[in-house]
């Protein structure tokens, strides 16, 4: 009687584990299913954000505060300098209106403290190569040129060496900022809302240059002379 009382006894708790073990994985399981449906829906209304009207005044008030201050006379600078610090201008007043609250948008933000850095550091290399190319038998400039192309050619062959899947994912990373080395999740995720906040971005860029188009064919056809 005892021997059969302990096997029950055994069963029983063995039963109660396996409950336990069950209830504890439905809650899991809920748990993470909650969690992405308020992640998807974070993520719907973030991209949403970028089709309303609101936003795109917001944005294009920033966008022409950003523009009054850039030089766009044609005798001080060229066409495609021109064109790059008007799409520099456009993307930071892009990223201004995210609020820094994407990956890409702070990858934009902080990019311009980098070029800065950057710029400054090869002042200093340049200043010093050249003097140390006037001292005799210096060779340091050809062994860095050679160095740095020994080591694109190594990363080539690594990407050609990838997956068809992985060297597209790669190349996404690229394409959106902050993204060069991040999972496929979070590329995908940060490039919607990216592509969602360019199209809000080319449509408001069209809306002004109609507009600025109009206001010069009015100007230019009043100031024409009035023939009798």
């Amino acid at each position: 009687m005892e021997s059969s009382s302990s096997a029950a006894a055994a069963i029983v708790s063995t039963n109660a584990n396996i409950n336990t073990d069950r209830t504890r994985r439905k809650k899991k399981k809920k748990s993470v299913l909650q969690q992405h449906q308020s992640k998807q829906n974070k993520n719907s209304q973030s991209h949403a954000k970028w089709k309303t009207e609101a936003q795109q005044q917001v944005y294009s008030s920033k966008l022409i505060q950003a523009l009054s201050q850039v030089n766009l006379n044609p005798s001080t600078s060229s066409a495609p300098r021109q064109g790059r610090a008007v799409r520099e201008v456009a993307d930071r007043a892009l990223a201004f209106a995210a609020k820094g609250k994407t990956r890409w948008s702070r990858a934009i933000l902080t990019n311009r403290i980098k070029l800065k850095f950057r710029k400054q550091q090869h002042k200093r290399q340049r200043l010093a190569s050249s003097s140390s190319s006037s001292s005799p038998g210096s060779t340091t400039g050809s062994g860095s040129r050679s160095s740095r192309k020994h080591k694109v050619s190594v990363l080539r062959l690594k990407a050609k060496g990838l997956p068809a899947v992985q060297r597209k994912v790669r190349v996404l990373g690229r394409l959106v900022p902050g993204c060069r080395k991040q999972p496929l999740p979070v590329i995908l995720e940060e490039a919607t809302d990216y592509i969602a906040a360019l199209e809000m971005q080319v449509k408001t860029m069209t809306a002004i240059a109609e507009l600025l188009s109009r206001s010069t064919s009015e100007a230019s056809s009043t100031s024409e002379p009035m023939t009798s």
